[in-house]
């Protein structure tokens, strides 16, 4: 990025420091089909790649550019307006234009990203070489959303920036200039309570903004049962395979949303720790998990809990994807055992660096006898979208146990996993007693 305007350098600096960006560009890819998705700073001169997924080999990496006038995005950074094309060969407007000639695209979607000051600052775009339905509500909203909650971000990191630098000021000023170091510090005050209202703005935003784009997968999971039952007496056997996997996709992505706004809620929510004995929190998730146990026949065994400081919701979303994934990935070969087992133990006799060696901490161990995954996996079974396991025999979206690593960074802890194929699997996690 040597070549970058200062200006354009802090754009593409501030969307690398966004953790969501790459998550979005993920969802982006898997739920489209389409290989190549990024976000780009777009003025009317220049067009400045910010971030990318690139599956298909297109070449662009963060900081690099493309002429403008080679590129549908200035038209709409001028229209303010997204652009969408299913089929460049059957589309009236696009079926002869330079852009998908000279870069070889079939289908492509642009959504304009709006700073929160109404200024135009780029795009979340996507193509592919092959046709792909981009056109639709679900796909649509879907980037508008995305394109929100970057903008979103982007605001939080301006009123981060203005604090730091508040802050910087006042550190510099002398001792003896009292009434202007206390107005410094009212204009702090306010600047944090303007990152705490943004912070449940945020919150709120992601939840009423997830119902928008739910009510578009709602309709077609409705019209299509409605199809399926008044109508299948007139579809042929390829048209109801149709209509079952789109029946399929819809619920595949609404999971896929639920667990997306289930992992950035372990980002904004509550952080008010309490000591609570672990005992009650797995006995509730026990409870709730009462069927899938029944439906597994499996032998739980539980020892005596330690008591340990935690956030009480997020720690109990932290069992519930545990000891589910344990149920879930049991071997047909034997019955399911889970082993469920926690100790107080001070950091130096526990033999893992990253825990401090003056500190107390809780050990908990969930482990089972079940199909269990490869060692080499240890580390990158808790990355988003990581599938150890075939989605036709399992299902999932890949996200539980990131959401797992989460929740326990949040507490100062860390987890690990020891996989032994067709045996079995093993998490223990370590979290302060006190935090």
């Amino acid at each position: 990025m040597e070549g970058l305007k200062e200006d354009f350098k802090k754009d593409v600096d501030d969307i690398g420091s966004i953790p969501i960006i790459t998550t979005l560009l993920n969802v982006i890819c898997q739920t489209t089909n389409m290989g190549f998705a990024a976000v780009a700073r777009v003025t009317d001169d220049r067009w400045v790649t910010c971030s990318v997924r690139d599956d298909i080999g297109f070449g662009l990496k963060p900081g690099d550019e493309l002429e403008i006038k080679t590129t549908i995005c200035n038209d709409i950074r001028q229209s303010e307006m997204a652009v969408t094309i299913d089929y460049v060969d059957e589309d009236p407007q696009f079926y002869d234009h330079h852009t998908p000639k000279q870069y070889g695209f079939q289908s492509y979607i642009s959504v304009p990203i709006i700073s929160r000051d109404g200024s135009f600052f780029g795009t979340l775009c996507a193509i592919d070489p092959e046709p792909h339905i981009v056109s639709s509500p679900m796909v649509t909203g879907m980037f508008s959303l995305f394109a929100d909650l970057i903008s979103f971000h982007l605001y939080a990191i301006q009123v981060a920036n203005d604090n730091t630098v508040k802050q910087k000021q006042d550190r510099e000023y002398k001792d003896g200039v009292e009434k202007e170091a206390k107005d410094r510090n009212l204009e702090l005050v306010e600047k944090n309570k303007e990152l705490i209202l943004l912070n449940k703005e945020l919150e709120s935003f992601a939840y009423i903004s997830s119902h928008d784009l739910q009510e578009p997968l709602r309709k077609i999971q409705t019209i299509t049962s409605i199809l399926v039952d008044t109508e299948k007496d007139n579809l042929s056997a390829k048209g109801k395979d149709y209509f079952k996997r789109m029946q399929d996709a819809a619920r595949r992505m609404q999971t896929l949303i639920n667990d997306l706004l289930a992992y950035s809620r372990t980002n904004i929510a509550s952080t008010i720790f309490e000591e609570q004995n672990l005992t009650d929190t797995f006995n509730e998730v026990l409870l709730d998990l009462t069927e899938e146990i029944e439906q597994t026949h499996a032998t739980i065994t539980m020892g005596n809990m330690c008591t340990a400081s935690t956030i009480p919701f997020q720690f109990r979303q932290l069992i519930y994807n545990l000891v589910g994934n344990a149920l879930k990935f049991k071997s047909p070969e034997r019955p399911l055992e889970i082993k469920i087992t926690s100790r107080i133990a001070p950091g130096n006799t526990l033999n893992l660096p990253k825990l401090s060696a003056d500190m107390h901490y809780c050990h908990i161990r969930i482990a089972d006898n079940g199909i269990g995954f490869d060692p080499q996996y240890s580390e990158k079974i808790f990355e988003v979208f990581q599938r150890l396991h075939d989605r036709t025999r399992f299902e999932g979206t890949g996200i539980g146990l990131a959401i797992v690593k989460k929740i326990v960074d949040n507490h100062q802890g860390i987890i690990t996993a020891t996989g032994n194929l067709g045996k079995g699997a093993q998490f223990d996690i370590y979290i302060p007693e006190v935090n």
